[in-house]
Parts: C-alpha cells; structure tokens; sequence
C-alpha cells in the first residue's frame, strides 16, 4: 500500500468516526447546558466553592467568574511549582523558576500549553497531576462555558442572561470531559500508553551512558490534553514519544479526541438555537477548510524535491517512522487548526510550505473546528462578519439567527477579531528590534523568522506547539509569551461575552423574503471566503517573509 493511499484511508476512519459521534455527543452536550437538574456530586462541588448554579449571570458577572476563576488557577499553579522541591512526588526535581513558573502557569489555565522546559526533566507527579492536569479539564471547561453563553446569546430574547457560569464550568467538567477521560484513558492504556506513579529508574546503556526514564500517569494526562484541545505532554518528546503515543492505533484515536468535542459543538449550538441546519452550516464551514488543509500538507510533504526526499518517500525529516508522512501530517493540522499544542512530529523539520501551512492554521484564529469552546465562539464571530459584509453589499442592515447587527455588535466583533494579530505582530516585531531575543534563534533567514512569529502565534492564539528551533526558555520570551497567552485567552472572551449580552436583550426580527439564509450552502462559501481573506490582510506580509519565502527558495 502506498503512503499517499494510507493517508486517505486514515482520513476517511476518522471522518466516519467523527460522523459516528457527531449526533450523541452534540445531543448530549445540548442537554448538560439546558438542563436544570444538578447531579448530587455537582451539589458538593457547589457547596465547597459557595456557589448558586440557580442564579443567572449577567454578561458582566459571567466575565467577572471567569476571570476570577482563571486568576485563582494562575496563582495556584504558580506557586505549585515554586514550592516543588518541598513536596512529595517531586522526583528530586527543584522548584521551578520564577518566569517559567509563569509562563507553565499562563499557559495551562490559558488552554494553550505553551512548554519551554523539559516534562520529564522538570515536572515531579503532584505538578504533573495535581496541577498541569488539573488545569487541562478546567481550562477547557470554561472555552466551552464562554461559547455556550454566546449561544445563548442569539438563542434567548429580551433579557441580558446567560446563564451561570459555576455551573456550565462544574456541568462541562463533570458531564462531559471527564466520563469521555476515563473510557479514552483505558484505550490508550489498551494500546500501550503508560500510566503509574513510578519514580526515575535506568533502563539501560545508551551511547556509553546509562539510559533514564520516568514513569507518570501519562494515559490520564494524555486524553484530557487532546480532548481538551490543551495539548501539553508528558514528556518533551509530547506525542511523538512511545509512551504517550505507542503506534499508529493510537496516534488516530488522540486526533479523533482532538476534534470530536469541537466538531459535536456545533450541533448543541444548532439545537440550541432551534435550528439544526445553522449548525451543519457551521460544521460545513469548518469541515471544508479542515480536509482542505491536510489535502495541502500531505502534498506538500510528500512533494519535496531532491535525493533526499525521493529516497525516503517524502520530507522524513523530524516525522517518527512509526507514524510516516501521512499520519504525521493529519496530526498537525489536526492541532494547529485547533487550539492544541500537541505535536508528533518536529513542525520546524516541514517543507517551508508546510510550516506555513501549521502558521495559517493558527492565524485563522483556530476555528477549524478549534479548540473546545473557542473554536465555536470564534467561528459565530466570523459568521457575524460575513453576515454583516453580506448586509453592505445589498444596503440591508445585516441579521444572523433573528438578531440585528448593529454598530454595537460588530464593534464587539471587530474588536475580537483584531486583538490577536495585534498581540503576534507587535512581541514578533519587538523580538526583532531588541538584541537579545534573536540570540534564542537556531537558524537565520526565513526559517529563523519563522520559528519566532511560529512562537508567538501559537501563544497568542493559545496553540502551544513550537516550531522546535526556538530556545524559549530565557526571561524574554517566558514572559512576553505568557502576557500573550493570557491576552489572546482572556481579552477576546470579554468581548465574546459582552456581544452575548447584547444580542441576548434583543427582540427577535422576523424573517422576510430579503433575509440573508445563512443554513444554505452560499453563506458557507461565504463564510470561508471572508475568513480567508481577513486572515490574508492581516497576516500575508509576515508569511511573505517567513515560510513563504523559504518555500519558493526551496
């Protein structure tokens, strides 16, 4: 069988899976978040906390819980690691740094994931399960509360509510993530991923030295941080390392884990809406652009030119033969179109266009599918722009779900859309004019760019990968990345929700006959082309400078 033909076979399980879990699963979230009823052991979370899942949150209240949530697990996490070298299970490592401790604690309650250490040469198991992991549930849980308020947003009239926080952070990680945790947990432990509590031990001469391993409770990390869209390993290698990701059964189930909460979100946004067919227009959206872009990496990873390239079959370099071209190659479009800083493969080892394709993935905004939560919230925020780019060329004030949009919406949405680009733009021109920051590049030209406007993309839009040329683990870049990481997570949802309340207090507007039918095929076209062309504008010339060029001088 040919690699190209195993690829698409490959691609082809994991759209039937995909489609397979795509009905329960979007079903059954639809019915956590519109439920009234609160499981007995969601009551005792309630009472620890001292919250009222009954009380209904105005978009300001809301905000204020995620944010004060979030600050909390920042400084929990923070001074997890700084007092590690005092705790049990540290496995003899010392207290974390205080600018890394920082950015590690940025990074997870971001969802972004963003590592500029070693894991199993820095991390003992009560920061690895007691606070990485932890926040891998957690921070996933609130991208899928933000988004579930802005659906209820468009799907609730004349009130500013939406909903309790508490309880859509308490439901989401009860619910949702964690029965799917515990089943995916034992097929990976199944397919031979490692999970145990065992401390460093030899396993052997390795080039005249003696060879170490940790053991950890890696299966348990490892589904949440795909599922979750998190995407932290375990280990440096992440999930290109044996004991994280055993072979190739393995490696598709953890990118079916990477998509299928993302994808199902799609249809709980069309059921709660009332009309299924927004959400296939949504998940339409997002498909196309998914199988549009492993199309472009698989070709132009198995299109290389050159001895080299033949003789291997294809760009070999940085991808494990246990894996190939092909199953590498869906992995990473798989993480970098949504927020997941999983890798198993060396993003930095791609063809120049290849890495560019990893960076566009990413500057998309992550919305295809995206990450849990945040790539639904971003896509209806796109879908506001298209709706209201439509509404301009026929002179008619635009409508989406029975809402107008209004000069307070689309500000809301602008404002959305601009604060990431404006956040990679501004550290990656910074880390250029300054002397010190080039110093952590391994490579000059293109490539060299590339791998800092890689950096700064991926924290900015709380990816977490690495173009792996990059040392990030200087005082510059750990906190420039973790200010990133927490700006693109936090700011956006500010005006995510602040749009949610105002379209919330809208009366709904009747259809007419000059309704913009935004179910059908057409506002899908749509819909990619303006996501397409606003990413263009915005990020061309800096890809122009970096993949771009290092592509066309290959």
């Amino acid at each position: 069988m040919s690699p190209v033909l195993a690829g698409v076979l490959q691609l082809l399980a994991l759209i039937i899976a995909l489609g397979l879990s795509y009905r329960p699963l979007g079903d059954h979230m639809a019915k956590v978040y519109s439920s009234e009823k609160h499981l007995r052991p969601e009551k005792w979370i309630y009472k620890a906390i001292g919250a009222n899942p009954s009380v209904e949150m105005r978009w300001p209240a809301y905000l204020r819980g995620v944010l004060a949530f979030s600050a909390v697990s920042v400084l929990f996490l923070y001074l997890l690691q700084r007092v590690q070298g005092s705790l049990p299970g540290s496995l003899g490592f010392v207290s974390i740094d205080p600018d890394q401790a920082f950015n590690t604690a940025a990074s997870f309650v971001a969802n972004t994931n963003w590592q500029s250490y070693y894991g199993e040469q820095a991390m003992g198991h009560v920061v690895q399960t007691g606070g990485l992991a932890v926040q891998n549930f957690v921070s996933a849980a609130v991208g899928i509360a933000v988004a579930v308020a802005l659906v209820r947003g468009f799907a609730r009239s004349r009130t500013g509510e939406l909903g309790n926080f508490w309880a859509d952070l308490v439901r989401g990680t009860v619910r949702v993530l964690l029965p799917i945790s515990v089943v995916g947990a034992l097929v990976l432990v199944a397919c031979g991923a490692i999970q145990n509590f065992a401390g460093i031990h030899e396993v052997g001469q390795f080039m005249g030295g003696t060879q170490q391993w940790n053991g950890g409770a890696v299966a348990s990390q490892e589904v949440i941080k795909e599922l979750g869209t998190n995407g932290g390993g375990y280990f440096n290698a992440n999930s290109a390392h044996p004991f994280e990701n055993p072979n190739g059964l393995s490696n598709l189930f953890e990118v079916y884990l990477i998509l299928v909460i993302p994808f199902a979100l799609t249809r709980t946004f069309g059921r709660m809406v009332g009309s299924l067919k927004q959400g296939y227009a949504i998940l339409g959206t997002m498909a196309a652009i998914w199988v549009g872009f492993t199309a472009l990496m698989m070709w132009t990873e198995f299109a290389g030119k050159g001895p080299a390239f033949e003789l291997a079959g294809g760009a070999m370099e940085g991808k494990e033969t246990r894996f190939g071209i092909s199953a590498s190659a869906i992995f990473s479009v798989a993480t970098t179109l949504t927020s997941t800083g999983a890798v198993n493969s060396f993003h930095s080892s791609n063809t120049g266009f290849g890495g560019g394709i990893n960076l566009l993935g990413m500057q998309l905004g992550e919305i295809a599918p995206g990450g849990v939560g945040s790539g639904l919230y971003g896509m209806l925020i796109m879908a506001i722009i298209a709706v209201f780019i439509a509404g301009l060329m026929v002179g008619r004030t635009p409508e989406y779900l029975g809402k107008k949009i209004g000069t307070r919406e689309i500000k809301f949405a602008a404002c959305y859309i601009l604060v990431t680009p404006a956040l990679v733009l501004c550290f990656t021109a910074a880390s250029f004019v300054l002397d010190t920051p080039a110093h952590s590049m391994t490579n000059s030209g293109a490539h060299g760019f590339s791998e800092i406007l890689y950096a700064y993309t991926s924290g900015a839009n709380n990816n977490g990968s690495a173009f792996a040329g990059l040392n990030a683990d200087t005082q510059w870049f750990n906190t420039t990345i973790g200010i990133a990481m927490l700006l693109g997570r936090f700011l956006p949802m500010v005006f995510v929700l602040a749009l949610a309340g105002s379209l919330a207090a809208q009366t709904p507007v009747p259809e007419t006959a000059g309704t913009l039918r935004t179910e059908k095929p057409l506002f899908t076209g749509l819909l990619v082309g303006t996501i397409m062309i606003i990413t263009g504008l915005t990020y061309f010339p800096a890809l122009a400078l970096g993949p771009l060029a290092e592509g066309l001088a290959a």
